[in-house]
């Protein structure tokens, strides 16, 4: 089974690209973030000609996740139970044996904001979840947008990107930490310890052409998928495409 995330940063502009990426690699289950689509103009008909069965929860402008699998999706989860956030921003669901969660973590703007706040709030709420949710379905994968480069290795100036900035502060990655004591594993780093591999460069600046780049998209494995989990990677070939997100997909391949 090969597992995918992408932040497509707009599903009604990048439609497209993630049919021919879809048709390119044939992965079979994907999670989106920033789909930024109300429901009723998920293109779920679109997909379905492509094989896959399509489970979102969208809004206008902002956030928005989808799961999309080639296999039914079943007990399918819409947000953090007992935490009351009207923005859209997690979807999970069973596929075949394995539990699937598609996060779109918060990004929280800068270190002492309210949204910074909000963004460690909602981790807590995570954790609470996931520590539940591991118990239920220990054949669990954790993957998304998480707006988290894990450490040195995940961004391309560890100077700039230091403790005191978001996306990289002690609380945020802490925060991170937290959930891989749950017995998760970040998959990427099962099979590669290298630095300078990244999921998302700026559109300014030459961001992707001079690899200025954060490792933020992540796809966890629990402790009973770790021996599977066969290969891990990150596609960079959509982010070089005309109009394209700014994020690339993360994937991993599990394997009995």
């Amino acid at each position: 089974m090969r597992i995918a995330s992408w932040n497509v940063n707009s599903l009604n502009v990048r439609l497209p690209h993630l049919q021919q990426w879809l048709r390119d690699t044939a992965p079979d289950v994907v999670g989106l973030q920033e789909t930024k689509l109300e429901d009723q103009r998920f293109p779920d008909t679109a997909l379905a000609e492509l094989g896959y069965r399509s489970v979102f929860a969208g809004q206008k402008t902002y956030n928005g996740v989808a799961l999309l699998a080639r296999q039914p999706l079943a007990d399918v989860q819409v947000g953090i139970p007992d935490f009351a956030d009207e923005q859209k921003r997690v979807i999970a669901a069973t596929i075949g044996d394995v539990r699937v969660v598609n996060l779109y973590v918060v990004n929280g703007q800068d270190l002492g904001t309210d949204k910074y706040a909000y963004k460690l709030r909602w981790l807590e709420a995570v954790h609470g979840w996931l520590a539940d949710e591991i118990q239920r379905h220990p054949r669990l994968v954790v993957m998304g947008d998480f707006n988290i480069a894990p450490d040195e290795r995940d961004v391309f100036d560890p100077v700039k990107w230091g403790d005191q900035h978001i996306l990289t502060s002690l609380a945020e990655r802490d925060a991170l930490r937290r959930l891989y004591a749950l017995g998760l594993h970040d998959a990427f780093r099962l099979h590669n310890d290298e630095a300078g591999i990244y999921s998302w460069w700026d559109y300014r600046m030459g961001g992707l052409r001079r690899n200025l780049g954060l490792r933020i998209d992540l796809t966890l494995v629990s402790d009973a998928l770790r021996a599977e989990a066969s290969a891990s990677g990150i596609d960079r070939e959509p982010r070089t495409w005309e109009r394209p997100s700014d994020h690339a997909p993360a994937w991993v391949k599990l394997e009995r």
